[in-house]
């Protein structure tokens, strides 16, 4: 749910239609609130918009006035406190670029060194450049308070620079669902190990990323990030453009299909469309063609031993992470073998089981609602809720034949690995391994 748009009556309105197909269909759907976070514009002109010409002189200022062809308002004097002489601006999506001659707390005199058209409200960019303002505006503490009452499952945190305004976040959700941290300034990438590991997930966010790095850098810092969230077993989302042509047209460019296959060989657990479902003429076309090349790429055996070579890289520390590793290896041996099962209050030995990357199907047995359907972001997992189970140890081996079977995940005759932490209701590090035949 994109809170840059829409009232809060409206997103409720689509939250029990998300929740009354989840039931209908019993599958376990993820609602994600995406928030705003702080949008740094241009004021409006006289004219309704301006043409700038390469090395034409322009002025960015505090007055309260309609722009001209000479200056132009920026009501944010954190903008003017950070730049320095030399500093570039980015304007329109970066197809204006100004770069600063001189400046103090309330005006800023560039150059233009890459001219175009300029209208009110369009977006100011400063690449490399940290901003003294916080990821959380007072609009975003607003939608958030309203989303964590909905009963939203993961949060979306816009406008990442550092790992403090993780910290915030994190204080301000306490828990009621799990924050996403949206890397699209390249400052973020300097403490990028940090923001991971206080993050319960990453989206590599292109559009912005786009603009304030250089174009050819985007795939190599996607890169890093996702082998990052692998190393640290943290699901990653990649976004924007991936199959930007099927706005328009019922077929995408192979050069798109190209895209979001790389980015599922090289170990993200999802991959998100926007406009091209959010506004586009052929949305279910885009998705089944998402689909399609998901599917493609993990039949390919190619993909699995890329994910076997990359998990080399995870740092394993404790026996948990012992456990999930020996789960893979077991996975990779053991003929015959359906799927692995993992019990899990918190959500922690299914993630740690994720980050392997086995060549299976994984369950998550919960007695969470929340923890199942926050697990629908994640790579390979299918959620099933119950609470008894936690109760008694006894009955992890009965429980686990007949979720396998009735599910269908297994048959008769196969076998499969159960992973868990001991004791189970007391949320425990995980410490187990069990293989049954069914």
């Amino acid at each position: 749910f994109n809170f840059s748009h829409g009232t809060h009556n409206e997103h409720k309105d689509r939250f029990k239609l998300v929740r009354q197909i989840s039931k209908k269909k019993n599958v376990r759907i993820s609602v994600l609130a995406d928030l705003q976070g702080p949008k740094l514009r241009v004021g409006q002109f006289a004219g309704g918009s301006i043409m700038l010409e390469k090395g034409a002189k322009f002025t960015l200022d505090m007055k309260n006035e309609l722009g001209t062809q000479n200056r132009v308002t920026l009501p944010h004097p954190e903008i003017f406190k950070a730049l320095h002489e030399g500093d570039i601006l980015l304007l329109n999506d970066g197809n204006i670029r100004l770069r600063v001659d001189n400046c103090d707390k309330k005006r800023a005199e560039t150059t233009v060194l890459v001219g175009g058209e300029l209208s009110g409200h369009k977006g100011v960019n400063l690449p490399n450049i940290h901003l003294p303002i916080s990821a959380l505006t007072p609009k975003d503490r607003d939608d958030l308070a309203f989303a964590l009452k909905l009963g939203v499952d993961w949060v979306c945190l816009s406008f990442v620079q550092k790992a403090e305004d993780v910290r915030t976040a994190k204080k301000l959700i306490d828990g009621k669902a799990w924050i996403i941290s949206k890397l699209e300034k390249p400052s973020a990438i300097d403490e990028l190990d940090e923001i991971v590991q206080l993050s319960d997930a990453i989206m590599v966010a292109r559009g912005d990323l786009g603009v304030e790095c250089p174009l050819p850098t985007v795939p190599v810092i996607q890169k890093k990030i996702v082998s990052v969230c692998r190393k640290y077993g943290k699901p990653v989302i990649i976004a924007t453009q991936m199959l930007e042509s099927m706005i328009n047209a019922p077929t995408p460019t192979r050069a798109e299909v190209s895209d979001v296959a790389t980015a599922v060989y090289d170990g993200a657990d999802t991959v998100m469309l926007s406009a091209e479902t959010a506004v586009g003429s052929y949305p279910i076309e885009a998705v089944s063609m998402m689909h399609q090349t998901i599917e493609q790429v993990e039949k390919d055996p190619l993909f699995y031993h890329l994910m076997q070579k990359s998990r080399m890289t995870c740092s394993r520390i404790d026996e948990a992470d012992a456990i999930s590793h020996a789960a893979s290896e077991t996975a990779s041996v053991l003929e015959n073998l359906a799927a692995i099962i993992t019990f899990t209050t918190t959500g922690a030995t299914t993630l740690q089981t994720v980050r392997e990357r086995p060549d299976l199907p994984i369950l998550a047995v919960t007695p969470s609602e929340e923890v199942a359907n926050r697990m629908g972001i994640v790579w390979g997992v299918h959620s099933h809720v119950n609470k008894g189970v936690f109760k008694n140890f006894n009955n992890v081996e009965v429980i686990s034949r007949k979720i396998a079977l009735e599910t269908g995940i297994a048959k008769k005759g196969q076998y499969i690995i159960v992973t868990a932490g001991f004791p189970l209701h007391k949320g425990s590090k995980t410490n187990l391994l069990h293989i049954i035949k069914l």
